[in-house]
């Protein structure tokens, strides 16, 4: 039995982050929790599926409304210090995120932040979303196994083949693509660019190759960015699937809430 305080709070210890991001809020509060619905998205039907079944609290990953959906781009800065760590510059960090922290920006202007929200309080039902600390979890699993595995002769095909080890993506539909590049192409030094609201698009990827980074992983990617990007055609690029990696950061809390003798219930979860 938990509270929805101490559901964020466990998301926090896992992922090594001290205060809650922007891009993730409770916002109706709950204790007492036994029996939880734990969902990629969790809107209008999501709740009203809950009441009906009796759970306690519905957990999304995804903000659909409310401040984080409002302040999600302000998570989009987590790109900057993850550039930094592996050699870019500050300064041309920081200019390479303005361009799509701007359109985040404008998007996050357009939401209609309170239907969900609203929705929630009318039902009585506990609802909050945890976002970047669940693919902070992920980013680490998976550039552990990276990392572990990967050597100096290493090829963007073995890292497939690390990541593929992971249950989520052996669980998955999707399959891991190698979207830029060739699987037999030296991997070079591979990063795992995830945890920070959404991918960078072109502009971080074509960052991370002019700075001797010759893998980056997404976990998708636009049409146009990669379009883009095969036009430049520097370095390599594979994508792991959305719903597959954003399984691989969740499901680590859902057994910890387990552990706690918490009933959970996925909905678009792939299972480890």
């Amino acid at each position: 039995m938990v509270d929805t305080e101490e559901i964020m709070e466990l998301s926090l210890q896992l992922a090594g982050l001290k205060e809650v991001p922007e891009d993730s809020a409770i916002y109706v509060n709950g204790s007492d929790i036994r029996k939880v619905l734990f969902c990629i998205d969790a809107g209008v039907p999501e709740l009203l599926l809950a009441k009906k079944l009796g759970y306690d609290a519905v957990v999304a990953h995804h903000p659909l409304g409310g401040t984080a959906a409002i302040n999600f781009h302000q998570v989009f800065r987590r790109h900057i210090q993850q550039m930094v760590q592996v050699g870019v510059p500050w300064e041309e960090a920081e200019k390479t995120v303005e361009k799509k922290l701007l359109a985040l920006e404008v998007q996050g202007h357009i939401r209609n932040y309170a239907h969900v929200v609203d929705v929630a309080k009318l039902l009585k039902m506990p609802y909050m979303n945890i976002h970047t600390p669940l693919d902070e979890v992920g980013r680490r699993i998976m550039s552990e196994r990276i990392h572990n595995r990967i050597r100096e002769n290493s090829t963007v095909q073995d890292v497939v083949y690390a990541l593929e080890e992971l249950k989520e993506f052996k669980n998955a539909v999707t399959d891991i693509k190698i979207r830029l590049g060739k699987a037999e192409n030296p991997s070079g030094k591979v990063v795992m660019s995830h945890g920070a609201g959404t991918n960078g698009g072109f502009e971080i990827a074509e960052t991370y190759f002019e700075h001797g980074i010759g893998t980056v992983v997404y976990i998708h990617v636009s049409p146009m960015d990669l379009e883009k990007l095969k036009v430049e055609g520097k370095g390599n690029l594979i994508v792991t699937g959305h719903i597959a990696s954003d399984s691989v950061g969740i499901n680590p809390l859902i057994h910890e809430l387990e552990k706690k003798e918490v009933f959970v219930t996925r909905i678009g979860v792939v299972p480890s």
